[in-house]
């Protein structure tokens, strides 16, 4: 028998370059435990377009 799989992949985009109409939209793939974290994920990671670390928010 197969077991549940716990893991799923979610996406995470940046904030601040989705109100400022920049060129590109960082975005980052990552996996989280659904059963231990029911909600969404926001985690700083570093943006190439705007050459800082921003808040990137999972996406549905």
């Amino acid at each position: 028998m197969a077991k549940k799989q716990n893991r799923v992949q979610v996406i995470l985009e940046c904030t601040e370059s989705r109100g400022q109409g920049v060129k590109g939209i960082s975005r980052y793939v990552t996996v989280k435990n659904k059963k231990n974290t029911t909600e969404r994920l926001e985690i700083k990671k570093y943006n190439p377009f705007l050459k800082k670390h921003t808040t990137h928010k999972e996406v549905k």
